[in-house]
């Protein structure tokens, strides 16, 4: 069986990446593709339960290299119960979030050496990684006000103040530069309809897709 394809999509706080997530999902499922869509942190019942430990508090609750061993170790367990059967099922894989996250908010936004991260990247994530990487590229006020206007109830990342979020921006665009062959960096602004439009052009140029009707 032919191994599916894995997809992940990237970007600060408030840029839309999980509505177009689930935008492309549903479009690729009208393609006559089997879609898994997940996120991280969680995506499997251990992940999951890791996502409560530093999705919610303070925002100095975890010092950024306690956080990035809980999002490797919540990465580790998403992997083996959730994404690898998928793919190994043939099935594409849409995840909101992955290991550049790791890279911009433990890394660039907490200061966590790069070279540690990849570290943690080869033994984790090892040859699973994605086929292509979407990152959602968003001035940093304007991400901002979409995500608290929107009644959030998770913010302890969004809680980490403006020269945070302007080093999440620039080492998530800095990914982008460093790896075009699996990076694009995708325009989130304008309307929903807008940014799925550019997200649907960059597939397709970039991924194979089955010859069906829409």
């Amino acid at each position: 069986m032919t191994r599916g394809r894995f997809i992940t999509f990237e970007g600060g706080e408030g840029s839309g990446k999980s509505t177009q997530a689930g935008r492309l999902a549903e479009r690729l499922r009208a393609q006559g593709l089997e879609v898994l869509l997940t996120r991280e942190p969680g995506g499997s019942a251990g992940a999951e339960a890791i996502r409560q430990l530093v999705v919610n508090g303070e925002g100095e609750r975890w010092s950024p290299l306690t956080e990035v061993l809980l999002m490797f170790a919540a990465r580790n367990d998403h992997l083996e119960r959730t994404i690898r059967p998928a793919l190994a099922a043939g099935h594409w894989v849409i995840c909101d979030r992955f290991a550049d996250s790791s890279r911009a908010y433990q890394g660039g936004g907490g200061g966590v050496p790069q070279s540690f991260i990849e570290q943690l990247d080869r033994t984790v994530v090892d040859d699973d990684q994605p086929d292509l990487t979407l990152i959602f590229d968003l001035p940093v006020e304007e991400g901002l006000e979409r995500a608290f206007g929107r009644g959030l109830f998770e913010t302890r990342f969004e809680s980490k103040g403006l020269a945070f979020h302007e080093r999440l921006r620039h080492t998530f665009r800095d990914i982008a530069a460093r790896h075009p062959e699996r990076c694009r960096l995708i325009d989130a602004r304008g309307t929903e309809d807008d940014v799925a439009g550019r997200v649907w052009s960059t597939i397709e140029a970039a991924l194979p897709l089955p010859e069906v009707q829409a």
